[in-house]
């Protein structure tokens, strides 16, 4: 098999999730956006994983290469009706190409967060009724078409997972390893949401409770990168 993955910035990688690619001998193409990379012709690809970013969905201007993303999202998904798994920002492109809206959240999620999962089908099948996952997001999904099934939601955030066709949106993260947070918190628009959230020097305590739940998050990881591939 041949993925297509799409990131936003180096940093934010498929993780732990590469890993379980390279073990099972799939081949990845990845293309970094915001680097000039082009997207290349998508009928080769088996599946397509997008990943997080700090921008927008709504950046277009500042971010050119926002709307031919959403184009190659809305053809892979909407036309080819192939595979898709979105991560973050790549759930909110993929909630914006079908018609859901984005929406900024009166206060960002950020932390070690507990999720409900109402649909145990497909994405989610043997998994626990409320897991934990890593949340670091300040935008949100709302008013999904009917088409779309909602799979989890939270407190905080009502679409927390949402699937389509073969395409599935987190709103979260199950990729992370034991650097992802020291990584991201690099970022100035990282930084500055956990930093507005959780107080400043926050980071150092943030990053124990990730590492600390590290082993749940990816045997998590693990079982929903096997579901995925179940949807072929």
């Amino acid at each position: 098999m041949k993925f297509l993955v799409l990131q936003h910035i180096a940093i934010e990688h498929p993780g732990i999730f590469r890993d379980f690619m390279k073990r099972d001998s799939i081949q990845i193409d990845t293309v970094e956006l915001d680097e000039g990379e082009k997207i290349p012709d998508l009928k080769s690809y088996d599946a397509m994983i997008v990943m997080g970013g700090p921008m927008d969905t709504w950046q277009e201007e500042e971010h050119p290469w926002l709307k031919p993303e959403k184009d190659s999202i809305y053809k892979f998904v909407c036309e080819m009706k192939k595979p898709y798994l979105g991560l973050c920002l790549g759930a909110q492109l993929l909630g914006e190409v079908i018609g859901a809206k984005v929406k900024k959240m009166e206060t960002p999620e950020i932390g070690a967060l507990k999720i409900n999962i109402l649909d145990h089908k497909d994405i989610f099948k043997n998994m626990s009724n409320n897991i934990n996952v890593l949340q670091w997001h300040s935008y949100e999904v709302v008013d999904l078409p009917l088409e779309a099934n909602l799979l989890a939601s939270s407190n905080e955030c009502l679409v927390q997972a949402f699937t389509f066709e073969k395409a599935f949106g987190l709103q979260f993260h199950v990729e992370q390893t034991q650097k992802t947070v020291s990584e991201w918190s690099c970022v100035p628009e990282y930084k500055s949401a956990l930093e507005a959230t959780l107080g400043i020097g926050a980071l150092e305590k943030f990053e124990n409770d990730i590492n600390n739940n590290l082993s749940d998050f990816n045997k998590n990881a693990e079982q929903i990168y096997q579901n995925f591939l179940q949807v072929f």
